[in-house]
């Protein structure tokens, strides 16, 4: 690829950034730091960092994420080794629901959960039945301990992406290396602790940085469990007077701070890590038979797991199949109604055609965006190429709630994205924001095809007379093509259900997505509950069928997508 053609993509891309990330960003930073006479102060961070309510938000979501990120890698970890080292009775099919938790946002799994451990919910109600509850006792067991269940929620909801990384991690690892360690008489969990999980560290900070990022800015999950002690709805209340408030500017500040600090960390002491194995084992690795008893008992972990991480999702499941649930271990009475209801009510048929449009038009947007990057940083020589890398990966790093806000900010009246003001029209927005927020994805799948692809092809043609563009959209593109729907499945799946972005930007009923109107319904009185768990039947279809061909095409590199 010529020089010029990267410059190109080069200049294209720092100019999107510099408009749809860093502006935002800037404009963040000046709302949180500057005073109305336009001098740089620190007294809104400092009147913050004072204010008790703000620095508890704040402690609330560092503890939750490291809660959640804790809980996440003691349920991987034992998962991903288990699928890795050992064969066992139904590993195909256990191991890939494992990932079911992936198809369904945190927050809509919070309905499912408060439905079954609610005052008056299916586990009450099962206590009563065994006698374990005297009658007409309730326990309402999340409500006492709010910060615990959302902390149980996320956990099982983003378990999946350093269950994926790990045991891609563990996939690399040469026999030879724990062989070696065998042979000198380190063995059992000392092994593991000494060798094993050393080498893994990389993937699984990799993952946990994703899982940490995404806990502490979570919004959707506090909001259904009427949590507003974290920095993320503290933010979302305080849009309200997002002109005249410094507040949510200085907590939107410390949050990206928080964020980028976390990201950069994972990139300096294991974003580089490399180990150099040794050329060829002396003894064939990969998974081994286990004993009859054993292998059952690897089988009883993983389907123990999994029921506890789909309980969120049989709970919606089950919602959205009843006409009332109240104070009984299953359902009164089952219909179809709600479905119907979801698919016709006046919220959900516009909700689901603008999270189609949306969604669409931002993969289009970052598949052609993302092949571009992609290649001149594999296949370039251009100077600035790894600066290139680093932009695309940044929005990992800065959550969509930080982003979300930076838009809302920068589109208001008297600015100069003015015209981009969500209040009339969010569209335009909602693309940019789907699109800067899932673009890794879409960089990393073809980075790693073009990896994998030999030049010498691409070579071979342009020595033909094949011009440089016409030899990468004939001959490299079709190499790719997996990689290539991989990343743009992804980006548009969970461009569907992005939850932080369609909460804030979306402020008209007529622009709602999927999320936003499934949030709306679960508020409304009445039939609200089981439309919104209907409408969340429906997404969880969706991304499922999405999850399962990705795993078809990716298999173990599906965990790759997740790295930071």
């Amino acid at each position: 690829m010529s020089h010029s053609f990267a410059r190109l993509v080069f200049a294209v891309t720092a100019v999107f950034f510099a408009a749809f990330f860093i502006w935002p960003v800037l404009q963040i930073l000046k709302g949180g730091f500057i005073d109305a006479d336009g001098h740089f102060t620190l007294a809104y961070l400092s009147a913050l960092l004072t204010n008790p309510t703000y620095l508890g938000g704040l402690r609330n979501s560092f503890a939750l994420a490291c809660a959640s990120t804790t809980l996440a890698i003691l349920i991987a970890l034992p998962l991903a080794v288990v699928s890795d080292r050992f064969l066992f009775p139904g590993k195909a099919l256990l191991g890939s629901l494992v990932l079911v938790p992936m198809i369904l946002p945190p927050f809509v799994g919070a309905i499912g959960i408060k439905q079954i451990f609610g005052q008056y919910g299916a586990l009450n109600a099962l206590l009563h039945h065994l006698h374990l509850l005297a009658p007409g006792a309730t326990i309402d067991w999340f409500a006492a301990n709010q910060f615990w269940g959302i902390a149980i929620v996320e956990a099982l909801s983003l378990y999946p992406i350093i269950y994926l990384n790990a045991v891609a991690a563990l996939a690399n690892i040469d026999p030879a290396m724990e062989e070696a360690a065998q042979n000198l008489g380190c063995t059992g969990l000392r092994r593991f602790r000494k060798i094993t999980l050393p080498l893994i560290r990389p993937g699984l900070f990799a993952g946990g940085t994703i899982v940490f990022i995404w806990a502490f800015t979570e919004l959707g999950t506090p909001l259904i469990f009427d949590y507003d002690r974290v920095t993320s709805v503290q933010i979302y209340y305080g849009l309200r007077d997002i002109g005249a408030n410094p507040f949510p500017y200085a907590l939107v500040a410390v949050m990206l701070f928080s964020s980028v600090a976390i990201y950069a960390l994972s990139k300096t002491l294991f974003g580089r890590t490399s180990y150099a194995m040794m050329a060829k084992a002396t003894q064939a690795g990969g998974a081994r038979a286990l004993p009859g008893r054993q292998a059952w008992g690897c089988t009883l972990l993983f389907a123990g797991v999994t029921f506890v991480a789909v309980l969120p999702h049989l709970g919606v499941i089950l919602v959205a199949f009843s006409q009332d649930w109240y104070g009984t271990v299953l359902p009164h009475a089952y219909t179809l109604d709600n479905f119907h209801l979801a698919l016709g009510h006046d919220l959900t048929v516009s909700a689901i055609g603008n999270s189609l449009r949306f969604a669409s038009i931002s993969t289009v947007v970052d598949v052609i965006l993302g092949v571009a990057i992609a290649y001149v940083v594999v296949r370039s020589k251009v100077a600035g190429r790894q600066v290139l890398d680093f932009l695309a990966m940044l929005p990992l790093a800065v959550p969509g709630l930080v982003l979300a806000f930076g838009y809302l900010v920068m589109s208001q009246d008297g600015k100069f994205f003015s015209f981009l003001n969500p209040t009339r029209d969010p569209t335009i927005l909602l693309i940019i924001a789907y699109s800067v927020r899932r673009l890794p994805y879409v960089v990393r799948s073809a980075a790693a095809g073009f990896q994998q692809t030999s030049e010498t092809l691409e070579e071979a043609a342009q020595n033909l007379g094949a011009p440089p563009l016409k030899a990468l959209i004939k001959i490299t593109l079709p190499l790719i093509t997996a990689n290539l729907i991989a990343g743009g499945l992804l980006a548009f799946a969970f461009a569907m259900l992005e939850v932080s972005d369609s909460l804030i930007l979306a402020q008209k009923q007529l622009y709602y997505p999927i999320t936003k109107a499934i949030m709306e319904l679960f508020q409304l009185l009445g039939d609200g509950k089981f439309i919104a768990s209907a409408l969340g039947v429906w997404a969880m279809v969706f991304l499922g069928i999405t999850i399962a061909g990705l795993s078809l095409i990716l298999g173990r590199k599906l965990g790759a997508i997740f790295r930071v």
